[in-house]
């Protein structure tokens, strides 16, 4: 999620940072400021240049006064790349901006170009934190945030289900969350998330594991011929068994504690700890040590000790389920 690094955040600031690499986020801050410019003058002339049309001589032209004080928005894209003339024309305008023009620069953050970011930090730019989203839990966040923004309710399962669907882009992420606040009333579960994504939620490498941690080893096999039918990586599959294994042993060892601690002490989102011990009913330090044997041996024959990668997972999946249900069996 972009994030405003500035307590008094106003889009219509002289001059706007958008510092990062996740394109979606990069647009929609120039997005911001062009709407916010609009809403104060429908007529705002807006320029939206690349590093190389904007030559030296070239930002003095398009911030000279007009004789109708228009309001303007000039946006300079891959700001790393200017030529040194050019950034010392900006640097130049840094020291005085002209009033009712608004300078967007986007920049990905990182050493080049690193001079022009420091000097409108220096000036008092406003600045709009893009970074790249690589984390799960991150995605996570987004998803709910979408909905949050277009005022509609998700439970933990269907965002965490549209991530492990849609994947890492954002913006097909967010196409999706919109899709299903356009179409679907009253609050989104996961059961609407598989019916509009079906086959591809169905074909998570992480649905797999669910389905076999919580020791329903006809649904996990079922799910996890679908997701090799389709292409999954047998490699991401045991990634995901190892992962769910691991929750069921980090949580088992750790003792009461709200939700909100755990997920600090352990490093999961509090929904996830929710999920994880619904899932560990049945389940024994014994269960968990079989079930890590498992993944093991597994993840050794997909990665070429083994001459059939899907019996190797067939195998994992049929032990981490049966490991799941040992303490319901002892009881």
């Amino acid at each position: 999620m972009a994030t405003r690094k500035n307590p008094t955040d106003d889009p219509l600031a002289p001059v706007t940072l958008a510092v990062g690499q996740e394109d979606l986020l990069l647009d929609r801050a120039v997005q911001q400021v062009v709407a916010a410019a609009r809403a104060s003058d429908a007529d705002t002339d807006v320029r939206d240049l690349t590093a190389d049309q904007l030559q030296p001589g070239t930002l003095a032209e398009l911030t000279s006064p007009s004789l109708f004080a228009e309001r303007k928005v000039v946006i300079v894209r891959n700001a790393q790349d200017l030529s040194a003339d050019t950034v010392k024309d900006v640097k130049a305008y840094l020291t005085a901006p002209v009033e009712e023009i608004t300078l967007v620069l986007v920049h990905p953050g990182g050493a080049k170009g690193k001079g022009l970011l420091d000097a409108a930090r220096k000036a008092g730019a406003r600045e709009v934190a893009c970074p790249k989203t690589t984390k799960p839990a991150e995605r996570l966040t987004f998803v709910r945030s979408e909905f949050r923004a277009l005022g509609r309710s998700a439970t933990p399962e269907a965002c965490e289900a549209l991530v492990d669907s849609i994947g890492s882009d954002l913006r097909e992420l967010a196409s999706a969350v919109s899709q299903l606040s356009a179409d679907v009333e009253g609050t989104i579960d996961e059961a609407i998330v598989g019916r509009y994504y079906t086959g591809r939620a169905e074909a998570s490498s992480f649905t797999v594991a669910d389905r076999a941690v919580e020791g329903r080893a006809a649904e996990a096999l079922e799910a996890l011929r679908w997701s090799l039918s389709t292409g999954v990586a047998p490699v991401l599959i045991t990634s995901a068994l190892a992962q769910g294994v691991r929750a069921i042993g980090k949580l088992s060892s750790a003792r009461g504690g709200r939700p909100a601690d755990l997920a600090r002490e352990l490093g999961m989102p509090p929904w996830k700890i929710d999920r994880v011990r619904q899932q560990m009913r049945g389940w024994t330090p014994d269960g968990v040590a079989v079930a890590l044997r498992a993944v093991a041996e597994a993840d050794a024959g997909v990665k070429g000790g083994g001459d059939d990668p899907e019996y190797a997972l067939e195998k994992a999946v049929v032990a981490i389920a049966r490991a799941a249900r040992s303490g319901r069996a002892s009881r």
